[in-house]
């Protein structure tokens, strides 16, 4: 079987691709990523080794170069990591959230339509929901109405509807997926733990918006994409399935957590410093993973206490390795 994985040199594709190929022996791998600021070869050094994995550049936006990728490499399943992330960026660009987000999940759905794909599978957001009230107890759950706030999650809420669009119309195999907040390594320093690293080993202030307390519940990467092979293998046509560690945290509450494993790792006298909030920003994100577990089984999860001093001091070196090559390099 062959797999392609869109987006896949970023976060979370990376370690998709990572995870498919070491669990799925006689599939291949296709990845196709533009390389923006986020992607990164480096997330594929371990790929880069397999006989059974493939780098294309490109852009999913190409439907000249969809058409001849597809009809080269005959793709029995899609996953669709490509996007643009960052909701900071999206307030002030959201012109290319649209394109790519949309537009390109658009073209891809054409070529898998096309090429009669098995499954394409369109991962999206919590995000794609809305906000909850802090003090509240509920949950997003798969019924719950897309509400987004953002440019991004506008994009991804009407990619969403779009791919599920395609499995009505069209009958393609279409699934998609909603996660939370993601944490793990090679995340893009734009985002909050990576970030808050990196200014405090450069002795920066680390920024929190507003007042800090806005939740997110925060699930580690391989635990989502353990999440996402399963809905690849056994999900339902047309449905949605939510993932979520019901680990929710205040960004003050996170921002500590960070702090005291950064003090163990000697990184002293780390500083936040409130900013001004974001536009728009939604105050609480609470997700049920209930549907996929009583569906398709509980994955299990990873203990988030233990786990985040492992990540920090991943990201603590790989900021020192940067800050001595450029040195080296003056």
């Amino acid at each position: 079987m062959t797999v392609l994985v869109t987006g896949g040199a970023g976060f979370i594709g990376s370690h998709f691709i990572d995870m498919h190929l070491e669990g799925h022996h006689e599939d291949s791998v296709v990845c196709l990523d533009k390389l923006t600021y986020a992607g990164n070869m480096d997330n594929l050094a371990s790929a880069q080794k397999s006989g059974h994995f493939r780098f294309v550049k490109g852009d999913i936006c190409d439907r000249e170069l969809l058409k001849r990728l597809f009809d080269e490499v005959r793709p029995d399943k899609v996953v669709n990591f490509a996007a643009e992330s960052h909701v900071d960026r999206s307030i002030a660009s959201p012109q290319i959230f649209l394109e790519t987000n949309y537009m390109g999940t658009a073209a891809l759905l054409d070529a898998s339509l096309e090429y009669k794909v098995k499954r394409f599978h369109q991962i999206s957001t919590d995000e794609v929901y809305g906000d909850l009230p802090l003090e509240s107890g509920e949950k997003f759950t798969e019924a719950t109405p897309s509400a987004p706030h953002s440019p991004y999650s506008a994009s991804k809420a009407a990619a969403d509807m779009l791919a599920l669009a395609y499995y009505k119309t069209y009958g393609l195999n279409v699934t998609v997926s909603r996660c939370s907040n993601n944490y793990g390594e090679r995340q893009y320093p734009e985002k909050l733990i990576p970030l808050a690293v990196k200014k405090a080993v450069s002795g920066e202030k680390i920024p929190i918006y507003g007042d800090g307390k806005n939740v997110r519940d925060w699930i580690y990467v391989k635990d989502h994409c353990k999440a996402v092979e399963m809905i690849l293998a056994n999900g339902k046509a047309g449905e949605i399935y939510n993932i979520g560690a019901d680990n929710e945290l205040s960004n003050l509450e996170l921002i500590e957590k960070v702090i005291d494993a950064l003090e163990k790792l000697g990184v002293k006298n780390a500083e936040t410093e409130f900013v001004p909030d974001r536009k728009g920003h939604d105050r609480r994100y609470s997700i049920s993973a209930e549907k996929i577990n009583r569906e398709l089984g509980v994955f299990s999860l990873t203990d988030f206490d233990e786990k985040l001093p492992e990540v920090i001091q991943w990201f603590v070196r790989s900021f020192e390795s940067d800050s001595s090559s450029s040195s080296a390099g003056l």
